[in-house]
């Protein structure tokens, strides 16, 4: 094994002399490589949807998609207004103004209710008339009386247009189901108006993509500036709704990632600079991340995977591997070059001493990342396997680009100096570290034995929660605007609830309507936790309004009929009304019925019990019909719950998998299962952290494992490969240690300080998520650094103990 080692080393040392000697043949080969996969960027997306967490695949999507394409979206951008004097002849006239702006120049909008235009179903002799509202102006205080009445008589207006106190009322805008990219046709669009349309309505509701994250901002934005217009003292206007909380999420997401990680490559070129005080030691290792995170989100692109939530850290990821790769090789160069002078050894000799282990960290920590390919949640999935690449591509700028960089960037040789106050410094730490380290290892062993066991019960405290809401400042307008809607108007989102009767015109039979009934009231009263419903209801309110109407608008008759001939022409009567509310509810057959659950916006753990409750009710009192729950509320619920079980799955296969390399690599087994001590224990003590302080455990907060597992790796595998090439030299445990320390130490620290920092200005960030991935990240680099400065050398100095083989 040591031979094969030595040959591999050798050969790295040759290709860095090759690579160094034919410098411009190199960077334009590796620039020609560089352009074909760059050139797929612009081919890039963003996709930050809910449904875009799943797999199309997913039969979770699949059910969402057919709802959408039926039924239209269930995501509402919702107008709150609060006023004292909402039945006023000022207040109406404002609310009419608000009602048509937001109408006329809201760009995709489908469809607006508010009190203006609400459904207003009543019988004139033998005629049914359905209209709007205020279909005739209010002009008097007794006409707005009489309008006052029948907002408060219409059970279907009490917390979807109008609050129980009457001081808040809603404006729900409904956005088009599909997207209208490429629905603009320049010339000849006149003559072609009819084929246009022809075709559109030709193509199947599965080959139209649906409304696009950029589409929903740009209504979303034109709803808040006109809002804006409108706000003034008795007349306090709030937007909220899933629409207008995905864009505000979007928005403040980009901004604080945007922010922060162009601080943090500031932090992190102002460290290297102080580290290695040359320009060469910032550029080149930034420029290696650069490179490396451009190709991987270009590889993404040309494979059609957008930018995603939980995408969005892999230039953070990038940064933390890449750096420390460039720096280990620096580190190493600039030594050496210090001491000897010729650059071209100073080369062949950092890649010689470092390539393998380089080349062994990528390939353990790709292999670990690919693992997670196997996520059933899309995002988490994609950043395995692009992560993955982009460490490999990281591995292979560094190997190959950065020989050919250093020839042909002029160095200039500082020489050595003995009384270098940093180097001593440096000297002085490393030397106190490898004395504590080689001569005290049971006690270390014992204290770290000791953390990471209250860890693990710290462990058994982490507490899941996926509040995206929390995740914005206490004062942001949209959260504000959600908290008080679900306060006000008792919900903001909606569960939606298909029943599939199985036979055309299953909804004329009076007893699924009347269980559609009874399910109503019962969910109107239901509360679980902090889960509770505002409002339920479907096409039985259309009904009860039309049985009401026909018999002289008397509120007793607000009821289903008991004849299914009755119910049948009733229905039949509403569609001729000129309405049609009723395709809201039920498709064209009449087999389907939409119940529509409105909710508040909380942590979509909180719904699991919840959902457990309204699947229970739907088994004991539907066995007959086909029950799909569906709508936004549910497909978070879904995505959080896979992302758990998935995550905790694919971090299982990546610790198997990255033993089993560790195992290969080393070339030992007992070596190879103890390196994996130092490489679990900062990820045990981060996830104990996390529950002895209550953090929460998100789907963003799950993500900075991937991190640790990438940095944990990468000082093991350094420091193993490191101390085995001295051990097998002098068969000396403790000089090992301190040759290694005083080597690959040296840039691990480096590393380590850098990187630590520039995601700890993380916590400077608005978004409380983006504050624990900064913190955690940064505590979780710290601890792998210390894992491997204390933690492996204790083991080795005890596995390789005097009187032990030689071999072991």
């Amino acid at each position: 094994m040591k031979d094969i080692r030595k040959r591999i080393e050798t050969w790295f040392e040759s290709s860095a002399r090759m690579m160094y000697r034919n410098r411009f043949k190199t960077l334009l080969i590796m620039f020609l490589l560089m352009a074909g996969i760059i050139s797929q960027i612009p081919k890039l997306t963003i996709d930050i949807s809910t449904e875009g967490f799943l797999h199309e695949t997913d039969a979770a999507l699949v059910d969402y998609n057919a709802f959408r394409d039926q039924f239209g979206r269930d995501e509402l951008i919702v107008v709150a207004i609060k006023s004292h004097k909402v039945f006023s002849k000022d207040f109406l006239q404002k609310l009419k103004a608000l009602h048509d702006d937001l109408d006329e120049n809201v760009p995709y909008i489908e469809d607006i209710t508010s009190l203006i235009n609400a459904r207003n179903t009543r019988g004139e002799g033998d005629e049914l008339i359905v209209e709007d509202l205020l279909e005739n102006w209010p002009e008097t205080q007794e006409d707005i009386a009489i309008i006052a009445r029948r907002a408060f008589d219409n059970p279907i207006y009490k917390n979807t247009l109008i609050s129980e106190d009457g001081k808040f009322v809603a404006i729900l805008i409904k956005l088009q189901t599909y997207s209208s990219a490429g629905d603009d046709i320049d010339v000849l669009e006149g003559f072609e108006e009819d084929i246009k349309q022809d075709t559109a309505g030709s193509k199947k509701p599965s080959e139209r993509p649906y409304l696009t994250n950029r589409e929903n901002s740009e209504a979303v934005s034109t709803v808040r500036v006109i809002a804006d217009k409108y706000e003034k003292p008795g007349f306090q206007v709030y937007v909220a709704g899933s629409s207008a909380v995905t864009h505000f999420l979007k928005k403040s997401m980009m901004k604080d990632i945007r922010s922060f990680l162009s601080l943090a490559f500031i932090t992190v070129a102002i460290f290297l600079y102080i580290m290695f005080r040359r320009t060469s030691g910032i550029v080149l290792p930034l420029l290696i991340v650069v490179l490396s995170l451009i190709s991987a989100v270009s590889i993404m692109a040309a494979f059609g995977a957008p930018i995603k939530l939980p995408t969005q850290i892999l230039p953070s990821f990038m940064l933390a591997v890449c750096v420390s790769y460039s720096v280990h090789i620096l580190a190493l160069f600039y030594y050496h070059l210090r001491n000897n002078g010729n650059k071209e050894n100073a080369v062949a000799y950092s890649i010689g001493h470092s390539g393998l282990a380089i080349f062994m960290t990528a390939a353990t920590t790709a292999a670990g990342l690919f693992s997670f390919s196997t996520s059933s949640v899309a995002p988490i999935a994609d950043l395995g396997i692009f992560a993955g690449i982009g460490v490999l591509l990281g591995m292979v700028y560094t190997i190959v680009l950065l020989p050919a960089l250093l020839a042909v960037i002029p160095i200039k040789t500082k020489k050595s100096k003995e009384n270098d106050p940093d180097k001593t410094m440096m000297d002085r730490l490393l030397a106190k570290v490898g004395s504590i380290a080689t001569g005290h290892p049971y006690k270390i062993l014992y204290v770290s034995a000791i953390i990471i066991a209250l860890s693990i019960i710290g462990v058994t405290r982490i507490r899941f929660s996926h509040d995206v809401l929390k995740w914005l400042p206490e004062d942001n307008s949209v959260r504000i605007a959600t908290e008080k809607i679900d306060k006000e108007l008792r919900g903001s989102i909606s569960l939606e609830i298909i029943i599939d009767t199985g036979k055309e015109n299953g909804l004329y039979d009076p007893d699924i309507l009347n269980r559609l009934e009874t399910t109503a009231a019962y969910f109107e009263k239901l509360k679980v936790g902090e889960i509770f419903v505002g409002k339920a209801w479907s096409l039985t309110t259309i009904l009860k309004e039309t049985t009401r109407a026909l018999n002289e608008n008397r509120k007793k008759f607000y009821t289903i009929p008991g004849d299914k001939k009755l119910i049948a022409q009733e229905f039949l009567l509403f569609e001729n009304s000129g309405s049609d509310d009723i395709e809201d509810f039920t498709d064209s057959q009449f087999s389907k019925a939409r119940l529509m659950i409105k909710l508040p916006f909380k942590d979509a753990i909180a719904y699991s019990n919840f959902l457990d409750v309204i699947n229970k009710h739907f088994q004991q009192n539907y066995p007959d019909e086909k029950i799909t729950t569906t709508g936004m509320t549910a497909l978070l619920f879904r995505t959080v719950t896979n992302a758990i079980e998935s995550m905790t799955r694919s971090y299982i296969y990546a610790l198997i998998v990255i033993t089993i390399l560790m195992i290969i690599l080393i070339g030992r087994l007992r070596i190879g299962l103890l390196s994996m001590v130092p490489n679990l224990a900062p990820i045990i003590v981060m996830l104990g952290i996390v529950g002895w302080f209550d953090i929460p455990m998100s789907l963003f907060t799950m993500l900075v494992g991937n991190i640790a597992i990438g940095l944990a790796v990468d000082d093991t595998i350094h420091f193993m490969h490191n101390f085995r090439r001295y051990f097998e030299e002098t068969k000396d445990a403790k000089f090992a240690v301190m040759e290694t320390l005083n080597t690959a130490g040296r840039a691990m620290l480096v590393t380590s300080c850098v990187l630590s920092i520039g995601f700890f200005i993380f916590m400077f960030a608005t978004m409380n998520n983006l504050f624990h991935f900064g913190l955690l990240t940064g505590l979780t680099i710290i601890m792998a650094l210390l894992a491997d400065y204390f933690i492996a050398p204790a083991l080795m100095i005890i596995v390789h103990r005097p009187g032990k083989a030689a071999n072991q």
